[in-house]
């Protein structure tokens, strides 16, 4: 009977509400470049060893403020493909999981930029892993940011020196081709938020010429990786588009920005941003005239 008891007592105080997502992606998902990097590692599972906190952690910190019982994991490689973590860290991934976001390299093909066959073949091939193991996880696909050091600088990239909004567009494009092929449940609109960020007056738009007064930086020194104020929007747009939790609710005194040093008004203004980027599907991206 006492141990019954004890066994009865043990269920009742495992979470039964919890949920388990998983972040596949590189750098633009550990956080390189910022503090996010390191942030509260010990929040989340890092299924590679390396103790990184990054973007998962945020969401972490979004979930836990909000009442929200996430368990989450991030399996990462700097410089790495979709399909690099599917033939490489198969082994590591292959549980079962409630939500996953993939985040993949940052001109989809890194010979060939904009190529989405890649993409798509990785896409796919990963959430059929997923399925396997849970035929009801929700895959997402996450759409990240135009670099200035190729849309804003020229070289010899197709995007060289055109500004940053067709880099975004064909970065979606390619994410919402991986979508279709994959069954995803949808695409997180992390870049277009940037180019809303930006319409809203809200962070600078040419890290080049300085940062004007009263507006973010969304990117880091090497204008290639975010910086804190970008990787914060990227997770409240993840969080706003796997949740359906509207940012904003997480107020001006959030704590992780000011983990991060980001102001008040920076936060809300950020969160106000993120959640005008999922609920437009990136559809703010519009006004932006770059």
């Amino acid at each position: 009977m006492i141990r019954l008891i004890a066994l009865l007592l043990a269920l009742v105080a495992q979470p039964l509400s919890a949920r388990t997502i998983l972040f596949v992606g590189n750098s633009f998902t550990q956080g390189v470049g910022s503090a996010v990097l390191r942030y509260r590692a010990d929040s989340v599972e890092d299924l590679n060893g390396d103790r990184l906190g990054g973007v998962p952690a945020l969401f972490k910190r979004f979930a836990d403020q909000r009442g929200l019982d996430w368990q989450v994991a991030l399996e990462t490689a700097g410089g790495r493909s979709l399909g690099w973590h599917l033939g490489e860290r198969r082994a590591l991934i292959d549980r079962p999981w409630d939500a996953v976001v993939l985040q993949e390299y940052s001109t989809l093909n890194a010979e060939a930029h904009g190529d989405p066959a890649a993409t798509i073949a990785g896409a796919r091939g990963l959430a059929a892993l997923f399925r396997a193991r849970n035929d009801r996880v929700a895959v997402w696909m996450n759409a990240t940011w135009a670099r200035p050091d190729i849309a804003l600088r020229p070289g010899g990239s197709r995007w060289s020196a055109r500004g940053l909004r067709p880099m975004t567009a064909d970065v979606r494009a390619g994410h919402d081709a991986a979508a279709a092929a994959a069954g995803a449940a949808g695409v997180v609109p992390t870049g277009q938020a940037f180019l809303c960020a930006i319409a809203a007056g809200v962070a600078d738009a040419d890290p080049y010429d300085g940062i004007a007064f009263g507006r973010v930086p969304l990117w880091t020194h090497d204008q290639y990786h975010g910086s804190a104020e970008g990787y914060y929007l990227e997770a409240l747009v993840v969080f706003a588009s796997v949740t359906g939790e509207d940012p904003r609710s997480l107020g001006r005194d959030e704590a992780a920005a000011g983990d991060l040093g980001l102001s008040p008004d920076q936060a809300a203004a950020l969160q106000a941003v993120a959640w005008d980027a999922v609920r437009t599907r990136g559809g703010c991206a519009e006004a932006v005239a770059r």
